[in-house]
């Protein structure tokens, strides 16, 4: 292959050890398509660029791996900014690569009206992204997505987006910038501080965020935890970084008033990998603990919300290690082993009580699904409880848009998830959201991805119906006119049935689908209610 632009952007992408990315073709971006292909890796061609984007983002989620979203100028770039922003704000590392104008055209300060031309491309992604930037020659292009792709992977994760000037992807590279460094050594932790606050604390409670999750520190944390005889709650982006049943593991999120109860009462916090938001702790109405350590590799990013008494800068899973290796085993782990089991029981009868069309969802899903299947759940209600009280199996098995709340990610996500070729991935959708991408069903059939959609149809916004009910006022714009979502879906040859409710009828559609060899949607016409982790009903849920 000739030593061009676009063959040394794909040449550190393979050193990066890129197998998979998601695109959209355009007249600028044309080169990447070839020199890909030429180079033996996979781009899966989208219908949206957003799609691309979060596709990215979903295959990022289920493997750990850097996400690859490839579009093309203006429009095409624009079009991944929503997805981007989610990526954002729950850390997958994706890496957006958008072509931009001929770098021969462009005149700085002027809009000169070239094809797909932006004033500032970069400048669009500076909000969303943890560096944006535009690469100057086909010489630095190497060099260039080496750096983005790693800053991207390091710690905290997020996107990174980098710009390329069309002409310089067939442009002769003659010599290659030097690559970047590697990532910096993080500091060593100074744990005789939180030693201490660990020996005063009676009831420590630990909490674990997606920095935890995708650090991979799942054992350590499950270390600590039974060390401590404490119990483990973990933020929506730390589901699965236990086993449902350990012995440590609340069941749910602190929205739940006996699992809150848990930070109520203890004297400690440990909060491993999370900057404790507004949207786990109820808009901050969740009192200062009494003594917080914190783990994260950002100290600043530790000490935004909460103020900790200590932070023990660096790795979630190498520190918690440590931590674990040198608290002192205590007693307790058997009472506190019946105190969670008793909690489980308790959050399964709460769920059956406040809607037991969810009840029969969460049990189906439990019941019938892989457990190598990754479950992507989107902002509708239906979502809301599979994200909040579904039985996680493990880490990585969940993917939920917490972060910026994005109606429309869970479906496009999955396209990625389903490409991994590590399971099934399983999307629970909304009929609104749904909407958002559908015509990435053409996407689902053509690449044969193993993916099932479960369709939730209350023929509109059901969470944004529940607020105007909630508030006295008339619906407005909640209420649609929606397809025949089987027909719909057979027409892009997808096996597709619908049934009515969670019961039986859809414990058979769901395993039929599941069987199927590439995508299949089930489309359940059902209104549930909203659960006490949505943010309508923080309030009336308070303890």
């Amino acid at each position: 292959m000739p030593a061009n632009g676009a063959n040394a952007l794909v040449d550190a992408l393979r050193e990066l050890g890129v197998e998979l990315a998601f695109g959209l073709p355009g007249v600028h971006n044309l080169p990447v398509w070839e020199a890909c292909a030429h180079a033996g890796i996979r781009l899966v061609g989208v219908r949206h660029e957003q799609a691309a984007a979060y596709a990215a983002d979903g295959y990022a989620r289920a493997t750990g791996r850097l996400g690859v979203a490839v579009v093309t100028t203006g429009p095409g770039a624009a079009n991944t900014l929503g997805a981007t922003g989610e990526a954002m704000t729950s850390g997958a590392p994706v890496l957006v690569i958008a072509t931009d104008i001929p770098s021969t055209l462009r005149r700085p300060g002027v809009y000169r009206g070239v094809l797909h031309e932006t004033r500032d491309q970069a400048a669009m992604f500076a909000p969303v992204t943890k560096a944006a930037t535009t690469t100057a020659s086909a010489d630095d292009l190497h060099a260039d997505v080496l750096r983005a792709g790693r800053e991207a992977l390091r710690a905290p994760t997020g996107p990174v987006y980098l710009g390329i000037p069309t002409d310089l992807l067939s442009a002769p590279v003659t010599e290659r910038t030097p690559a970047p460094d590697g990532p910096p050594e993080l500091p060593d932790a100074d744990l005789d501080a939180a030693l201490a606050l660990v020996e005063r604390a009676e009831r420590p409670l630990l909490w674990v965020g997606g920095g935890a999750l995708r650090a991979g520190a799942g054992d350590a944390v499950g270390r600590l935890a039974q060390r401590l005889a404490a119990p483990v709650v973990t933020t929506y982006n730390g589901r699965g970084v236990l086993p449902p049943d350990h012995p440590c593991l609340a069941p749910a999120t602190t929205h739940v008033p006996a699992v809150g109860a848990l930070w109520d009462e203890a004297d400690l916090v440990i909060a491993i990998g999370s900057d404790l938001d507004g949207m786990t702790t109820q808009n901050w109405r969740m009192p200062q603990p009494p003594a917080l350590l914190a783990i994260n590799v950002d100290a600043a990013d530790a000490a935004k919300n909460y103020r900790p008494d200590h932070v023990l800068v660096g790795d979630a899973r190498s520190v918690t290690e440590r931590l674990a290796d040198a608290v002192p085993a205590r007693d307790g782990l058997d009472v506190l082993s019946v105190q969670t089991a008793s909690l489980r029981a308790h959050v399964q009868t709460l769920v059956r009580e406040e809607e037991p069309q969810a009840a029969l969802l969460l049990d189906a899903f439990d019941r019938l699904l892989p457990r190598d299947a990754t479950v992507l759940a989107d902002m509708c209600i239906a979502g809301y409880w599979v994200a909040g009280f579904h039985r996680v199996p493990g880490p990585r098995r969940l993917a939920y848009p917490m972060g910026w709340g994005t109606l429309g990610f869970a479906f496009p996500a999955a396209l990625g998830a389903a490409a991994t070729g590590t399971g099934r991935a399983v999307a629970i959708v909304g009929d609104g959201g749904f909407l958002f991408a559908c015509g990435e069903l053409a996407t689902a059939v053509q690449e044969r991805l193993p993916l099932t959609v479960v369709l939730v149809d209350d023929g509109g916004y059901g969470m944004l119906r529940f607020d105007q009910v909630q508030d006295g006022v008339p619906t407005r714009g909640v209420d649609l006119v929606t397809p025949d979502f089987t027909a719909l879906a057979a027409a892009f040859g997808v096996p597709a049935v619908g049934v009515n409710g969670f019961g039986e009828e859809f414990d058979v559609a769901l395993t039929k689908s599941l069987e199927v060899d590439g995508p299949s949607l089930v489309a359940v016409r059902a209104a549930l209610t909203p659960p006490p982790s949505t943010s309508p009903r923080w309030y009336r849920a308070a303890r």
